[in-house]
Order: structure tokens, then C-alpha cells, then sequence
């Protein structure tokens, strides 16, 4: 029996892995074999609009078949979609498609695996102890928001009639709250307790009042015992797949748990990471959030997805793509452009490669995924290949060994962009974001009437729990069909407003909204 199997549960048609305790057992047993598996990024170009994605988890689906085709123990962490808006709404899901797809994307879908639902409940639960907790005096105010997987717009500003007075309270949708992010940053549960407890529940007389002020964490830590462990899955081809948390990165963290990324690289030799939207949102907080401030991996490389239609067909925007390469090449980190072509569009691949070529991108990696699968990249990954690790030169040209070692960054600069920018300006971060991620230089962040009263706001309640905002991770709450408040205008004249602060101290970082954001979006109707 393998190791890892003494971490796993069967959980309907789809495994559960503790891996919390795997990777605590590996800390204590320092001679047990293991692997030290390398991270690949996939993320996307920004969409032409918010409900349809470019195929980030085709894409990885397709890539870790077709480097499994070529010899590499390669697997795939995804994101746990949010049932409420991906599967219900017109994206169709997010467990790939056609060849490229899970072997149940339903259960994937609609949060068969457990977590989401727990993590909605455990949510929910602290906030009727906040609602107790105003019953009896201790707090006066509510502070975090309850939540749901099925979005209502009437629910996001609402108020509980008390019988001596309303008290404001609302709801955002599961995947955006704070226990969420909680989860996907914690490496035990011991943390997890921790963290929940230092979340502010609401205040009184002004004050910040945490839940480890009057609540028993074993009530919230015993309803995410299944939910803190990832669902081993697979492809239609055979591939091991792990979801666990996330998603969307316009509005949270957009990551799976770094748990469950460690936990792969400790069993895979090449290990794809699915970022959410682009790569202005989901590779920025891979970037900055889950590398910088909380010790990921830095990708060996990375794929940045598109479709031909969002890359080529508007001029206005045909600026977002290459950018959002060249940046990732920037930092050191091997790009490789990937096109995700649609029905029709074959004949379309000799000009998309001039197009690449004039732009000075890698070679691109093209093909209809759905229809093709894997099938279709394991001939176009040669050099990918060789970016990720060393080719071992034997009769069969089509097996590689990758080397456990990380790839260093080619650019020095690349470390500069590693350092943690705790204790910088809560303001200076944002704008580093704006110029590094979205390419609007310091001088052109506005703020929106009613900023500079909610940093103010943000401020004090940091202080009154005795922390500094400016060492919290700066999440950025933002539009995920826009980089900036209009991604058509010139180049010049592209802008990014600030509109409002929300520390989430429990998980140790701070929302920024800017541009057009919401927490609780509605599915579309096609």
C-alpha cells in the first residue's frame, strides 16, 4: 500500500485525501520517499466578457494528459467551481469539456465534493453567533457576511429588524468569504482555529470584537473536517485531477488551497495550477498573494490561454494579451501563448502563429481541445518541455525526466518581484498591483468618492485588534472582463479606481474594490 493511501477516504465516486495529515507525516518522517514536483501556471488572457471563460481547466486537462502521453507524472489542482454562477450559469461548468474534461464533471459542478457547502455552513453558523452575540450586548454592529451558493440580489444589503432597531447585515456568494480564504491558506487545522478565531465578528461601542472572544472553535473546525480535504478526481483519459477550493479570482482569491498544491507536488513530478479568469486576477494572487506573502511555489513556467476571437477581433483590447505574456516572461517565468480555438476556426492557425511571431511571444501552442484533447498539444510541447526540465536524449525522443530541482528565474529582477511587501503602504500596494498587473502607472489610481473615509474605517479596526493593515496581503476585489475602468482607451489615458477597503483579519488580507466589482454576481440566462 502506498503511503497516501493511508490518508484516503472514499467520498461517493470521488476520493478524499487528508492532506494535512500527509503532509504532517512527511515533516516527522524525513525518510519517507516523496517527490518534489514542480508548478506550472495556467491562467487566461482577460475575457471579452465575465460569463464566458477562455478554457483555463480545458486547457489544463488537455496539458496534463499530454504530458502523462509523454512519459511526465504530471497532475492537475483545480478550483471547486461555484455552483450558483459556473454550472448554473452560461459558462456550462468548469471541469473542461468534450476529450478534455473530468471523468464526473457533475460532482465537481454542482459541490458534490462536499466543500463548499461546509464552508457555507461553518460561515453562517459564525454569523448567528455574531446575531447571539448582539442579543446579549457584546457587540453592537455585524461585520461578516453570511453566505450562499445560490446568489439573490435582494440579499446583498439587507437589515434584521431586532424590535429596537435594524441592524445592516448581507450576503455574498460562498467562494468570496473569508473562511474560504481561510482554507485555502491554512496548512492545519490548529491554523484554521486560529485564524477563525482573530475574525471580527463586529464591534461594539466602535470597538473590533473577535469570535475568540466568545465562541468555541470546535463547533466551526468540526464542520470543515471533510471540507479541508482536497477530492482526488480524474480525466476522461485517466489522469489524476485534485480539486479543492477557490474560485473566483476577481472577487477572492481565485486559487485552489496551498495544501493541496503542496500535496500534489509531493506526489507528481509537474504539477498544473489553475488560476482563476486572467491573468490579471488568478496568476497575480498566485503571484503576489500565494508565492510572496505565503511561501508557494514559484511556477517553473506557465500557459497563458486565449481565445482567437478575445485576442484579435476587437483592436482595442488586443493590447491585454501580449501584455499579460510579456509580464509573466518579466518576471522570469517561461510563457508559452496557448490558443483555445473553437469550431471553424482551423484555417485560422498559420495567421495566428505570424501574429504570435510579430509579437515576439514564444512559439504558440494551438488547438480545438474540446474536440481534440490532449491529443492535440503532446506534439507542440517540445519546448515547453524543455523549459520545465531536462530532456533525457534516449531512443524514445518522447520521454523526458524532470528534474526535482525548481527552475531559477531567468531575470534577477524576477527576485525583487518576490519580496513581500508587508509594511508597505496599503495605497502604494494597490498602486504596484495597477502598474505591474494592469499596466496604469501610479499617477493615473483615482480614488472614488467615499475611499479615503473607508481606508480610514479599515484602518482603525486593524488597529484595534492590534494590526497593521498595511502587513495584510492585498486582495483585489475588481471587474474580471476589465483590467481597467476602460481597458479601450488609450494607452494614456487608462485609469484604475479605488472605491473601498475590507480587512479580512482572520485570513490575513484586506479586499481593495476597484473598478466595477460585486461579491454577490447573478447567473446569466441563455
Amino acid at each position: 500500500m502506498a503511503l497516501i493511501d493511508q490518508f484516503t477516504t472514499q467520498y461517493g465516486l470521488v476520493k478524499k485525501i487528508d492532506a494535512f495529515g500527509y503532509l504532517d507525516y512527511l515533516k516527522n518522517h524525513a525518510d519517507e520517499p516523496r517527490k518534489h514536483g514542480q508548478v506550472i501556471l495556467v491562467t487566461a488572457d482577460t475575457p471579452l466578457k465575465a460569463s464566458r471563460g477562455e478554457g483555463k481547466t480545458t486547457t489544463t486537462i488537455a496539458l496534463i494528459d499530454a504530458l502523462r502521453a509523454r512519459g511526465i507524472d504530471a497532475t492537475a489542482v483545480l478550483r471547486q467551481p461555484s455552483m450558483g454562477i459556473t454550472a448554473a450559469g452560461s459558462k456550462g461548468g468548469a471541469s473542461g469539456g468534450g476529450k478534455s474534461s473530468l471523468s464526473h464533471p457533475e460532482l465537481i459542478d454542482w459541490g458534490l465534493c462536499g466543500e463548499m457547502a461546509a464552508i457555507e455552513n461553518a460561515q453562517n453558523l459564525l454569523v448567528s453567533f455574531a446575531e447571539k452575540a448582539i442579543d446579549e450586548g457584546r457587540i453592537d454592529t455585524i461585520l461578516v457576511p453570511r453566505v450562499s451558493e445560490v446568489p439573490s440580489r435582494s440579499l446583498r444589503q439587507i437589515a434584521v429588524d431586532r424590535g429596537k432597531g435594524n441592524v445592516p447585515e448581507r450576503v455574498v456568494l460562498t467562494p468570496t468569504c473569508e473562511l474560504m480564504q481561510i482554507v485555502v491558506l491554512s496548512h492545519s487545522m490548529d491554523e484554521i482555529a486560529e485564524r477563525v478565531s482573530s475574525m471580527v465578528a463586529g464591534t461594539k461601542d466602535g470597538n473590533p470584537v473577535t469570535f475568540g472572544e466568545f465562541i468555541d472553535l470546535w463547533r466551526i473546525t468540526g464542520i470543515l473536517g471533510d471540507a479541508v480535504k482536497p477530492a482526488q478526481t480524474e480525466t476522461v483519459n485517466g489522469s489524476p485531477v485534485y480539486v479543492h477550493c477557490g474560485p473566483f479570482a476577481n472577487v477572492s482569491l481565485g486559487i485552489p488551497s496551498l495544501i493541496s498544491v503542496e500535496m500534489a507536488c509531493a506526489l507528481h513530478d509537474v504539477v498544473v495550477v489553475e488560476a482563476g479568469y486572467g491573468a490579471d486576477a488568478g496568476a497575480q494572487k498566485w503571484l503576489d498573494i500565494a508565492c510572496r506573502e505565503f511561501g508557494a511555489q514559484w511556477p517553473a513556467a506557465a500557459v497563458v490561454v486565449t481565445r482567437a476571437s478575445t485576442w484579435r477581433d476587437d483592436p482595442k483590447l488586443a493590447w491585454r494579451y501580449p501584455f499579460h505574456v510579456h509580464r509573466l516572461e518579466s518576471l522570469g517565468i517561461p510563457t508559452f501563448p496557448l490558443v483555445n480555438l473553437w469550431d471553424g476556426e482551423d484555417d485560422q492557425i498559420d495567421s495566428l502563429r505570424d501574429t504570435a511571431k510579430s509579437l515576439n511571444f514564444r512559439d504558440p501552442i494551438i488547438g480545438n481541445l474540446f474536440r481534440d484533447g490532449g491529443e492535440a498539444l503532446a506534439p507542440q510541447l517540445d519546448a515547453f518541455v524543455g523549459a520545465i526540465g531536462n530532456t533525457n536524449n534516449s531512443a524514445n525522443a518522447s520521454t523526458v525526466n524532470v528534474l526535482d530541482a525548481p527552475a531559477d528565474a531567468a531575470d534577477p529582477e524576477a527576485a525583487d518581484n518576490r519580496a513581500s511587501h508587508k509594511g508597505m503602504g496599503l495605497v502604494e500596494d494597490v498602486k504596484w498591483i495597477a502598474n505591474n498587473a494592469y499596466g496604469v502607472p501610479a499617477d493615473r489610481v483615482l480614488f472614488k468618492l467615499g475611499f479615503e473615509q473607508s481606508l480610514a474605517e479599515a484602518t482603525e479596526l486593524c488597529n484595534g485588534v492590534g494590526t497593521s493593515i498595511d502587513d495584510l496581503a492585498v486582495v483585489a476585489v475588481k471587474s474580471p472582463a476589465t483590467m481597467t475602468d476602460d481597458d479601450s482607451a488609450a494607452t494614456d489615458e487608462r485609469t484604475v479606481t479605488l472605491k473601498k477597503v475590507e480587512p479580512h483579519l482572520g485570513a490575513g488580507v484586506v479586499q481593495v474594490n476597484l473598478t466595477t466589482s460585486l461579491t454577490t454576481p447573478m447567473p446569466k440566462i441563455v
